[in-house]
């Protein structure tokens, strides 16, 4: 097709993206004329869709409200991936929100007009302003080491996992020290014939609980960073850990041994600076996620620091692009304020600039 106007674009459709969705709405734009929301899932539920089917939602830390549903009461027992993906369908029927799926953003690049042109596998947007909230699932990070490609056993990073069933009877190491690197762990030694995790530093857990000053405090690390042009740290550099009734049984069954990182792997296994070894079937690597951006490379937004200067959620290098689920707005009560606040500064922008009655194509 030729390609298609509208106001604005929002990329993705998770709970960063929904948030958007909900206040452009608020804020007057028209579906599908106003504002559309693509997005890569073969159904609701963004990243959560693809969580593995053990987590339940007892284990989550908390998914917050979307801005006007709650989500309610809810079965601690039940699969993260079912409750979430079920609200987040509900949440799209409530408030009319028009999402098309399956979409693949291929590229995002500048027209002579102005405006901004989306490249999708199913055809083309032009748009005056564009949300980016395709956050960081897709976008997994493998670090190397010597002898990686060597390796006989298999290799898997979280986005992989999903159960610890096929993990009976092996040999597994688990790498990193974010709260999935602890989940799978606590997972997988309940069946394999052994384990060792391994963390690149001394993972700090402290005593207390995650509070409302603790979270603005980390969320304020991340903002300096990114203000800075910095890429984004991980989420446990940021907020650290918190001991949990999960982290003292673990601890106490002897699972929070912790081992440094490996010098290389061997065909059979791992081994150390020191020259000890362990005979490993399986490498799992909890070692997070990167901001899935590769399609606004055309955009030439990243700066000389590696990453993308902002302010708040609004790419400094270019105000009609904003990023929600990015940096300090990278959880689910930081995207609902990201999304207010996106959209109260793109209505201010695009009403100080109003369209011609036929924009060119």
């Amino acid at each position: 097709m030729s390609g298609r106007d509208v106001d604005v674009v929002v990329i993705g459709a998770g709970q960063a993206g929904l948030s958007a969705g909900y206040f452009l709405g608020r804020s007057g734009f028209a579906p599908e004329t106003g504002y559309v929301l693509l997005d890569g899932g073969d159904g609701p539920g963004g990243a959560w869709r693809d969580r593995w089917p053990t987590l339940r939602m007892s284990a989550v830390h908390g998914v917050h409200d979307l801005p006007g549903r709650a989500l309610g009461e809810v079965d601690p027992d039940r699969p993260a991936a079912e409750v979430v993906a079920d609200y987040f369908a509900g949440y799209e029927r409530e408030f009319g929100l028009p999402v098309h799926r399956p979409v693949n953003v291929t590229g995002v690049h500048d027209r002579d007009d102005g405006r901004l042109e989306v490249r999708t596998d199913a055809g083309r947007w032009r748009t005056r302003a564009l949300v980016n909230a395709t956050g960081t699932w897709r976008h997994p990070f493998w670090p190397y080491y010597p002898g990686q490609e060597s390796f006989a056993g298999r290799q898997l990073h979280t986005a992989d996992y999903r159960g610890p069933a096929e993990f009976a009877g092996r040999r597994v190491v688990v790498v990193g020290g974010g709260t999935s690197a602890l989940q799978l762990l606590d997972e997988i030694a309940t069946v394999a014939a052994g384990t060792r995790w391994v963390t690149r530093r001394p993972p700090v857990i402290v005593e207390g609980a995650y509070t409302p000053e603790w979270g603005r405090a980390a969320v304020a690390r991340v903002d300096a960073r990114v203000r800075a042009g910095l890429p984004p740290a991980s989420v446990v550099a940021a907020t650290g850990l918190v001991w949990t009734d999960q982290l003292r049984r673990m601890r106490a069954q002897g699972l929070l041994h912790r081992l440094p990182m490996f010098a290389r792997i061997t065909p059979d296994g791992v081994v150390w600076p020191d020259g000890s070894g362990f005979a490993a079937d399986v490498i799992v690597w909890c070692t997070g996620f990167r901001a899935a951006l590769d399609h606004l490379a055309p955009l030439r937004l990243r700066g000389p620091g590696g990453g993308i200067v902002m302010d708040g959620t609004r790419v400094v290098a270019d105000d009609r692009v904003h990023l929600i689920g990015y940096g300090p707005s990278a959880s689910t009560i930081g995207a609902n304020r990201a999304g207010r606040s996106a959209v109260r500064e793109i209505r201010r922008l695009l009403d100080a600039a109003p369209a011609p009655a036929e924009m060119p194509r």
